[in-house]
C-alpha cells in the first residue's frame, strides 16, 4: 500500500507544473484574439477594418449579393466534395490493405508513401502537382476542373487515411473471423460486419478531407488554371487589392462552416472510442 501511494504522489502530470496556466492562457490569447477581432468587424457598419462604426450586418449581405464569392464558393463545394469522395474511398482501400494483413517487408516504407504530404512543405507537393500537371495539359490540351480536383484528392489522401486506420486497429477481429467461419465470403464480410464497423471512422476521415480541400490555397493556387478561383484564393485576391470587411464577412462564414464540420468529427471519434 505504501508504495502505491508513494507512486501515486510522484506521478508526472503537465498541468501541475509552475506556470502552466499562465503559459496556457497566454497561447490562448495569442491564438483566438486575431480571430475574435476579425469576427467582430465583420459586423462593422462602416468601411474600415480598424475603427468601429456600429453593428451592421451589411457586409454579410454583400458577400451573399457577389457573384464572384457565389461562385468561387460554389466552385470551393465542388471541388471539395469530389475530393473528399475520392481521397476517402482510396485511403478506406489503403487502410484496409495495411491493417487487415500480416506484417510484410516495406510495412514502414507504404506508410510514409501514403502519408508524403504531411511529412514535406505543401509547397513542395504543390509545386510537383504544378509541374505533372503542366505536361499532362500540354499533352492532352485539358485545362478543366478535374486537375484541381486531382491535386485536392493526392493532399488530403494522409487526412482521410489516419482516422480510418486508427478506426480498424482498434476494432476487434473476432467479428469478422466469425464471419469467415461461417463461410462467408471476403466482401460479404466486409459489406455485413467490417464496413458497419468501420463507418464511423470513415465519415470522421471523409469530413477532415472536405475541411483541408475548403481551406486549401497554396496547392489551389499553383494548380487552378484561368476563372477556378476558389473562395480562399478569391479571398487571398482581394487582399492583394483592397481590405474591406467584407472579407471579414466571408471568413467568419468559412470558419463557422470549418468549426461546425470539425465539431462533429469530434463528436464521431468520441462516439466510435
Amino acid at each position: 500500500m505504501f508504495k502505491l501511494l508513494k507512486r501515486k504522489s510522484f506521478r508526472f502530470d503537465i498541468r501541475h507544473q509552475n506556470g502552466f496556466t499562465s503559459i496556457a492562457i497566454i497561447c490562448f490569447i495569442f491564438l483566438y484574439t486575431p480571430i475574435f477581432t476579425m469576427m467582430v468587424y465583420a459586423f462593422n457598419q462602416g468601411d474600415s477594418i480598424a475603427l468601429w462604426e456600429g453593428f451592421s450586418l451589411r457586409w454579410f449581405v454583400s458577400a451573399w449579393g457577389n457573384e464572384q464569392v457565389k461562385d468561387s464558393a460554389l466552385r470551393s463545394l465542388i471541388v471539395a466534395i469530389f475530393a473528399s469522395g475520392i481521397s476517402t474511398t482510396v485511403a478506406t482501400m489503403a487502410a484496409i490493405a495495411t491493417t487487415r494483413t500480416k506484417s510484410f517487408r516495406g510495412q514502414n516504407i507504404v506508410y510514409a508513401i501514403i502519408n508524403q504530404p504531411l511529412m514535406v512543405p505543401e509547397i513542395v507537393t504543390g509545386v510537383a502537382l504544378l509541374i505533372f500537371f503542366a505536361l499532362v495539359k500540354t499533352v492532352t490540351g485539358y485545362a478543366g476542373l478535374g486537375f484541381l480536383i486531382l491535386a485536392h484528392t493526392a493532399f488530403c489522401i494522409p487526412f482521410a487515411y489516419l482516422p480510418i486506420r486508427a478506426r480498424l486497429e482498434g476494432m476487434d477481429l473476432i467479428l469478422e473471423t466469425a464471419a469467415a467461419d461461417l463461410y462467408a465470403t471476403p466482401w460479404k464480410t466486409f459489406r455485413l460486419v467490417t464496413f458497419p464497423l468501420l463507418f464511423p471512422g470513415i465519415i470522421a476521415g471523409a469530413m477532415l478531407a472536405f475541411v483541408i480541400s475548403l481551406d486549401n490555397v497554396v496547392i489551389t493556387e499553383l494548380v487552378k488554371s484561368a476563372g477556378q478561383d476558389t473562395l480562399p484564393t478569391y479571398m487571398l485576391g482581394q487582399l492583394r487589392r483592397a481590405i474591406t470587411p467584407e472579407i471579414n464577412a466571408i471568413s467568419t462564414v468559412l470558419l463557422a462552416i470549418t468549426v461546425v464540420i470539425l465539431t462533429l468529427f469530434y463528436l464521431l471519434n468520441r462516439k466510435s472510442e
